[in-house]
């Protein structure tokens, strides 16, 4: 029992400095993004605090099960009771944080009108690199594709009677020079979060199907930690391994997919029960085959 507590004490002190540390991280990066468009108001900073803290959730609640999967192995806890453990915090803390936050939402600074994003002469740029393409909408907002001046570095001004007039602009104008595995996972990552936020809307039982099989089945790959001697290496693999279901995950709950997989079942079960069933199967298994694992050592040493 002090092993579990141990663990229960470990869990959720990770997550909670996860969370908060991810979220601020998170929020920051949003609020200088926004800061050139958007007003320094309550309802600004509250809707990009409740934006970060959902996409820190998702990183958080991987994050946290990979590292406690491997105290735990440190620590020789038994398997079960950790899975039983790992899973029913998981659960709990990730409900718990997202009930919170829809709730937060309803809080009247949150409830506000939306701010427009600019005036007559709005200039649109990239926020990081100022020597970058920059185009000034002259009729702002209320007429996005209306007259507008095109300034590129190193060239004249270029002025357009409206964005139907062929101008060829430099690829990617406002884009950035994040690398792509950084970018990717951030859009898994972003992904995931709004899967999350959208089986929440639907009710606590289409949550509890989801997010329940996919903590299932990350707990469970907890055995693929004793796969060296070494922690460190199997905390790496760890990670690897999640990074894999979290790409998974993006690319089966795509629309593409989706409409092939419903094509695929025929009517027999929505397409979006496929991957947490497929989840549960494949934590089953694992389970499975660590149990006959144990078994067959056991075995092995009442020979001996």
């Amino acid at each position: 029992m002090k092993k579990i507590a141990k663990l229960t004490i470990y869990f959720s002190l990770t997550f909670v400095i996860i969370f908060a540390a991810v979220t601020g991280i998170k929020f920051v990066s949003l609020r200088v993004e926004w800061a050139s468009i958007l007003p320094p108001k309550p309802e600004t900073s509250l809707s990009l605090l409740i934006a970060a803290a959902h996409w820190a959730l998702s990183l958080t609640l991987f994050s946290t099960i990979a590292i406690s999967l491997n105290y735990a192995v440190r620590r020789n806890v038994f398997s079960l009771a950790a899975l039983i453990c790992t899973i029913t915090l998981s659960f709990a803390f990730s409900f718990g944080i997202s009930t919170a936050l829809e709730q937060w939402k309803l809080v009247p600074p949150a409830q506000t009108a939306g701010i427009p994003l600019g005036e007559k002469g709005l200039i649109l740029s990239n926020a990081i690199n100022s020597s970058e393409t920059a185009v000034i909408l002259l009729n702002g907002t209320d007429e996005p594709l209306g007259p507008r001046v095109i300034a590129i570095p190193g060239q004249p001004l270029t002025y357009q009677k409206s964005a139907a007039e062929g101008f060829d602009l430099p690829p990617v104008p406002f884009g950035n020079d994040t690398p792509w595995f950084l970018n990717s996972l951030i859009i898994d990552i972003r992904l995931n979060a709004e899967l999350f936020q959208k089986k929440y809307s639907q009710g606590f039982f289409s949550y509890l199907f989801y997010v329940g099989s996919l903590i299932f089945m990350l707990c469970s790959l907890g055995y693929l930690l004793k796969f060296s001697v070494w922690p460190l290496a199997n905390l790496f693999i760890a990670i690897l391994i999640f990074r894999g279901v979290l790409a998974l995950n993006t690319f089966v709950n795509s629309a593409e997919m989706q409409e092939i997989i419903s094509s695929f079942l025929d009517g027999k079960l929505p397409a979006s029960a496929a991957l947490p069933l497929v989840y549960l199967a494949f934590g089953i298994l694992i389970n499975a085959y660590s149990l006959l694992v144990y078994a067959a050592k056991r075995r092995a040493d009442d020979d001996i």
